[in-house]
């Protein structure tokens, strides 16, 4: 079904503004796209199309989760459309949660349990080479470095295009803070080294933020072809 091309396409109220689909159905990262796109940009998520069921996501990497998104909601709306994939990496885990970090404690995106499950399995792996380093074997200390990385695929006039991000840091002891969203009360970023992303304003995390990274590149993209 393509939806109006209304809503779709471009409109202009006073000043000139680009009218994008998000393929989101979170608040916080809506709320966190529109702060870093700024005024140029209305966004309308699928739900505002009566899109209200969510694609797969089938891939084995953000980006081609992204795409996904992206094409699953063109084929819908035929709207000039953007999909985002993000995803968290733990060097003490392998690289996990990575394309699973949604849904990494089970399929109620329950972002509680996600972050206890990390923690959790951080302090099993640390223990481990403490028992380890007991026995008198040399193991090499665990790091809690981790790095948020995201995807972001654009669709305009039926073209893909895709802006990246990343955003290094470590894995906190203990949940902190009351803001952001996701697993930011465990992330630690390094621009912020005593404090998680939930501590910090809103301004200061999406200066520095992978999410914010892609977003901002995507911006100064379509600002650049007028």
């Amino acid at each position: 079904m393509i939806i109006d091309t209304f809503v779709c396409k471009y409109w202009t109220k006073g000043d000139y503004k680009m009218k994008l689909v998000f393929a989101t159905g979170n608040k916080g990262k809506l709320r966190e796209a529109a702060e870093i796109l700024g005024e140029g940009f209305e966004l309308v998520t699928p739900a505002d199309l009566g899109i209200h069921d969510e694609v797969e996501e089938t891939g084995d990497t953000l980006k081609a989760n992204s795409i996904l998104k992206a094409e699953d909601l063109w084929r819908r709306c035929g709207c000039d459309c953007f999909a985002d994939d993000t995803g968290l990496e733990v060097d003490a885990l392998g690289g996990d949660p990575g394309v699973h970090t949604a849904r990494y404690a089970g399929e109620s995106k329950d972002f509680n349990e996600n972050m206890d499950k990390v923690l959790h399995e951080l302090n099993v792996v640390e223990c481990e080479s403490h028992m380890a380093a007991d026995y008198g074997l040399k193991i090499k200390k665990m790091p809690r470095t981790a790095r948020f990385k995201s995807v972001v695929t654009l669709i305009l006039d039926g073209r893909k295009y895709f802006f990246e991000g990343t955003l290094e840091g470590r894995i906190a002891k203990q949940k902190s803070g009351n803001g952001g969203f996701g697993y930011d009360p465990i992330f630690i970023a390094d621009e912020y080294p005593d404090r998680s992303l939930a501590d910090i304003t809103e301004e200061q995390k999406n200066e520095i933020s992978h999410r914010g990274k892609a977003l901002r590149a995507m911006a100064e993209f379509l600002k650049n072809r007028g």
